[in-house]
């Protein structure tokens, strides 16, 4: 039987896979190198599996693997991400996400924001680099650690519950313990001779539940601050590796597993039921970074005031700022 073709170029045709493709396959996902970020390389067996599983989604879906995530280098928050399933919505998501970013946005960015990274590719017309990544259908996940000279002190593993959009970032997720994205983490770790901290995002596939790295930032996340008991603070676990000291851990902020991310959550829907059944995290101790993120909102929505009391956008206890 012959494969359903859904793309051909001069140099490529993509097409649904075949069960007669096993062989071809399996090169490629027995290779040890190749397979070095999955849980392990697949026998013949396993590769027919997989092959089988993806033609079960082409056949209730419509479509499969060859859909693709086009993603834009230096973006954040989801704004450089597009899912695209046709040539046609492949050659159009590129010629966006290439597009050297607008001088307008490279103003409001640095004067409002004070972020300059977009004055000087906008300024000279550079092109973003555009990455293809296979899309896993699933869930998304993430991971911060600290590490030091390409060991892993300490880790965060959550899954996402809540997201501020479909393509933006996290607003509530949840503590789990993940062994794919701890080895995966683990393994970059060490490969890179990491140090600091580092955030790994990865995609939870619906059916099996492995664990897809799809990106690495170097830097904090959102929760990387968060103290969630010994082998879970970050801070204390860098401090002490910077200091030669024992590691003193602080107490544990939250017994709740559900983390709610402030402002992200509270924009995303001020009567969010998780914003009084997580752990809301709140900045109570920084009033200018809490004044901050109240003002971000009134930017978003144009009667909201400054004379507005946040209690009244929310279920939560907030301050009249």
């Amino acid at each position: 039987m012959d494969a359903r073709q859904i793309v051909e170029t001069p140099r490529l045709i993509l097409r649904e896979f075949l069960i007669d493709d096993v062989d071809a396959l399996a090169r490629v996902l027995s290779d040890p190198e190749t397979m070095r970020f999955y849980p392990a390389p697949l026998d013949s067996a396993a590769v027919e599996q997989w092959i089988a599983r993806n033609l079960r989604r082409c056949a209730a879906n419509g479509h499969g693997l060859w859909a693709m995530v086009l993603k834009a280098n230096g973006s954040s928050g989801g704004e450089g991400v597009r899912v695209v399933r046709t040539h046609e919505e492949a050659e159009r998501a590129f010629r966006t996400l290439q597009s050297p970013p607008l001088l307008a946005r490279a103003a409001k960015r640095a004067l409002i924001d004070g972020d300059s990274t977009l004055v000087w590719p906008s300024l000279l017309r550079h092109r973003s680099t555009v990455n293809a990544q296979v899309f896993v259908a699933g869930h998304e996940a993430t991971s911060t650690v600290a590490c030091w000279e390409g060991n892993v002190l300490a880790s965060l593993h959550f899954e996402v519950i809540n997201k501020r959009d479909s393509a933006g970032p996290s607003s509530v997720v949840r503590l789990i313990e993940n062994a794919e994205m701890s080895t995966a983490a683990e393994k970059m770790v060490r490969r890179l001779n990491l140090s600091g901290v580092h955030g790994f995002d990865f995609m939870l596939e619906a059916d099996t539940g492995n664990a897809y790295l799809i990106e690495i930032n170097p830097r904090s996340t959102q929760v990387g601050h968060l103290t969630l008991g010994p082998g879970r603070d970050l801070p204390a676990a860098l401090y002490s590796a910077l200091s030669g000291e024992a590691v003193r851990t602080a107490p544990k902020v939250t017994e709740n597993e559900t983390i709610v991310l402030f402002p992200q959550e509270w924009m995303r829907d001020p009567e969010s039921s998780f914003l009084t059944s997580g752990y809301h995290d709140v900045p109570w101790d920084e009033p200018q970074l809490l004044r901050a993120c109240v003002q971000q909102r009134s930017k978003k929505n144009p009667w909201f005031s400054k004379g507005t009391s946040v209690q009244t956008l929310s279920p939560v206890r907030l301050p009249r700022l």
